[in-house]
């Protein structure tokens, strides 16, 4: 199977079980964000897990606050038991190690630098080196602080397999296959240059679910998983 994770940015419950249902067999990992998660809560979750049930859960929620807040979030969503679950690694490691005591059955992912921040925008809001050089640092504190996945862009997913033990799991959004537009990623690669450079998953979501029928959709994972194996 591939290392697609299918980003199902969708408040249709109805819709996003239907891109789950005809994907499933060309995707790795099922990611549902805070836009559905607001909309549709735990029974959404889910519902969608149950169209996919051999498939990895990726609950992107982006926490972000103080520990004992984090950790009692982390607690409230332990039930729907997500293979990968987001906090931000600038929260800290105080935040991130109470998230990973929280659930320690699963991967707790810290979210480094967001792939729609560009070079000027990271140095306008007063955070010092480069992307490259945040993103490591932040991946680095982030495992030691329990996190045992780490997403990142495409540009720096290399410097950290290199950087990160093994067993740290990269998963990588601002994915584009080739023709396909940048929508409001900044840092981008295609699929397979991503998986070449050590990201374990790629987050793809638009180049996929804007098919204008089902067929395309499952047309559209396909061919993009693919040319990851090519």
């Amino acid at each position: 199977m591939s290392g697609i994770a299918l980003a199902v940015d969708t408040t249709d419950l109805e819709m996003a079980g239907q891109w789950v249902e005809v994907t499933r067999e060309h995707i790795a990992v099922v990611k549902l964000g805070l836009e559905f998660y607001l909309a549709h809560g735990s029974t959404g979750v889910a519902k969608i897990r149950s169209k996919a049930p051999g498939q990895k859960l990726f609950l992107d929620l982006k926490l972000h606050d103080i520990p004992n807040t984090v950790s009692g979030a982390v607690r409230a969503v332990a039930s729907l038991e997500p293979d990968f679950l987001t906090v931000h690694a600038s929260g800290g490691p105080s935040m991130i190690d109470a998230a990973a005591k929280a659930l320690p059955s699963a991967a707790i992912t810290a979210v480094t630098l967001l792939t729609s921040l560009s070079e000027s925008e990271i140095g306008k809001l007063g955070i010092s080196g480069n992307s490259r050089e945040i993103v490591i640092k932040w991946a680095k504190l982030a495992v030691d602080a329990g996190a045992r996945a780490i997403v990142a862009s495409p540009h720096e997913v290399s410097f950290l397999r290199s950087t990160l033990p093994p067993d740290i799991t990269l998963i990588t959004p601002g994915v584009r296959p080739e023709g396909s537009q940048r929508g409001d990623q900044a840092r981008v690669a295609t699929p397979k240059e991503a998986m070449e450079w050590g990201a374990d998953y790629v987050v793809i979501g638009r180049p996929i679910t804007s098919g204008k029928s089902l067929s395309e959709i499952s047309l559209n994972a396909k061919r993009i998983s693919e040319s990851i194996s090519q």
